[in-house]
């Protein structure tokens, strides 16, 4: 038996949001904490697979926070928030 194990140094997600659910072409992100940051958000759906990446598209101009293009991958998301990348849409829930 295998087991992979990834270790992420200094952010630990299960403090961040309570669960991921996915229905349709949204993804919905719980938050345990009163926020979690774009970037962050963004790698725990799926939609990146690294902080680099997260980087990359974020600074690209391809991520839009409530229909607004961000530019800033530490942007602050809290209830309600809504991202949108790729033709795929990430709603922030308390």
């Amino acid at each position: 038996m295998c087991i992979k194990m990834f270790i992420y140094p200094m952010i630990d997600f299960r403090l961040i949001f309570k669960e991921r659910l996915i229905t349709g072409n949204m993804k919905i992100i719980k938050l345990r904490e009163d926020y979690i940051k774009l970037g962050q958000a963004l790698k725990a759906t799926g939609l990146v697979g690294s902080g680099v990446e997260a980087k990359n598209v974020i600074l690209e101009g391809l991520v839009k926070v409530n229909g607004e293009v961000e530019l800033h991958r530490g942007k602050k998301l809290y209830d309600n928030d809504i991202v949108e990348y790729n033709n795929e849409t990430i709603k922030i829930e308390k």
